[in-house]
């Protein structure tokens, strides 16, 4: 496989293999995906993966391993001798749960399996465990996200922004995380260029980005919305001074994204418009503190049309309330100032949408299990915890939910390899639930977890505003 300059890496020491193949790689295949290298290369111990197994296997012993429970000093064995092998028995020392729950417990029950605990215990944020998880995914990208390719800066913001609210930021090499997303961002060749139709923002992948030498055809140039909002808030996380993008070849562009009705394209060679979009057309503004990028009342407008009659909003006005999109239109809503803080603590009459509606269709939404369901009659799924957890917060109404129940029902979701799944019978975790998961746990006050800034979707102290 090519390799190229590094974007960027972790730290603790262990970033020689995720500069070449990690999440961030700048390779003119953005990376790799495990199991998906070129065959014709000469396979390669995976050390830093290996380590990270034996540091998973030490932290606590899946449940497979409860008839081995007589062996467990053999098992220690293994794993001692593993680490001595590799060279790396200086890794015990970092994990504090690992004291009481790793292999070489000294409990009376000699530590314990994954997902074999005692059921009357209060569930517990296996937090070095999840570190340890967003961790695996920077180094690289397990094959069942090839799909995915094309949002690699999405994937990118989820990891990010889950050290930051886990608070474990200082795991990564901030200059090479803005270098690297900084080398997404697509540039005009002249200013004059800015009012030609294109958006000058950021591709999602290096499978969308073309160099600007050969873009004489203004579809090579892929920046989208999306992309955009996930590239501006990974720099505002890392503490990069967004003034340094150059945001109003950003903005003035925008515009031709957006329009005749308020909403808006991804992209500027057409696509569909809906919510999502508007929402991150905000967001940029908002990031960039700048609101000339947009129409704010033709928006304002689109999104009023967008709320349904049983209170939430579809992504498009006529459709179906759905609790992701629910979230796009009030958090949109209330970036622009069209809606405060904790508005239903004020009068609702004099809001721009109907409010009572809003709040009651929002309460609804969270089901027996204690989850929150994204529509009426659909499953729990730990994303909506967010989705509608993050509307209701907007709102001022959280206190209404049974949070107690609502937390029980993430940390059923919460994989004994590290991040959450969508739902509790799910084997593997994902990057995108087990990000919806630690920000909604940050709604809900989880100890250890820094605060939301709800409306933007990054950690609080980033926003900009103090929130």
């Amino acid at each position: 496989m090519t390799t190229a300059t590094p974007g960027l890496g972790l730290k603790n020491g262990r970033a020689e293999g995720r500069k070449a193949n990690g999440i961030w790689s700048t390779s003119p295949r953005s990376g790799r995906f495990v199991a998906a290298m070129d065959a014709s290369a000469s396979p390669k111990l995976e050390r830093e993966r290996h380590l990270l197994f034996l540091e998973m296997m030490a932290l606590g012993l899946p449940k497979e391993y409860e008839s081995q429970e007589i062996n467990r000093l053999t098992l220690a064995y293994f794993a001692i001798s593993g680490l001595s092998i590799l060279d790396a028995l200086d890794r015990n020392g970092r994990a504090e749960g690992r004291k009481a729950n790793g292999i070489w417990s000294t409990s009376p029950r000699s530590g314990r399996f994954v997902a074999a605990m005692d059921a009357s215990a209060s569930p517990k944020l296996e937090r070095e465990r999840h570190l340890l998880f967003l961790e695996m995914m920077a180094l690289g990208l397990p094959k069942e996200y090839e799909s995915q390719e094309i949002n690699r800066l999405t994937l990118a913001y989820f990891a990010i922004s889950g050290l930051s609210i886990l608070d474990a930021l200082d795991r990564v090499d901030k200059d090479q995380v803005a270098n690297w997303v900084l080398s997404f961002q697509a540039h005009s060749r002249m200013v004059a260029d800015l009012d030609n139709g294109e958006f000058y923002g950021f591709c999602g992948s290096r499978t969308s980005q073309f160099s600007t030498s050969i873009c004489e055809v203004s579809r090579q140039n892929c920046s989208h919305l999306a992309s955009t909002y996930c590239a501006l808030a990974i720099l505002k996380m890392i503490g990069y001074n967004l003034s340094n993008i150059s945001p109003e070849s950003i903005l003035i562009s925008m515009r031709n994204l957006q329009q005749p009705d308020g909403s808006f394209m991804p992209i500027h060679f057409g696509a569909e418009t809906d919510l999502r979009f508007v929402y991150c057309a905000a967001a940029i503004c908002s990031m960039l503190n700048n609101w000339t990028g947009m129409d704010k009342e033709k928006a304002k407008d689109y999104i009023v049309k967008c709320q349904s009659y049983d209170g939430g909003f579809g992504l498009v006005p006529g459709s179906e309330s759905h609790g992701g999109a629910t979230y796009c239109g009030v958090a949109a809503l209330q970036l622009m100032g069209f809606i405060g803080a904790d508005i239903c603590s004020k009068q609702a009459q004099s809001a721009v949408i109907d409010m009572p509606l809003l709040v009651e269709w929002s309460l609804k939404r969270q089901s027996f299990d204690g989850g929150i369901q994204g529509r009426c009659n659909k499953p729990s799924d730990t994303c909506y915890a967010f989705w509608v957890g993050g509307v209701l917060k907007m709102l001022g109404v959280y206190e209404f939910i049974d949070k107690d129940a609502l937390r029980d029902f993430i940390l059923s979701c919460q994989s004994k390899y590290g991040g959450f799944t969508k739902f509790p019978e799910n084997m593997l975790p994902d990057l995108y639930h087990s990000y919806y998961s630690f920000a909604a746990l940050s709604l809900l006050g989880e100890p250890g977890l820094r605060p939301l800034c709800v409306e933007l979707g990054i950690t609080a102290s980033d926003d900009g505003h103090g929130k």
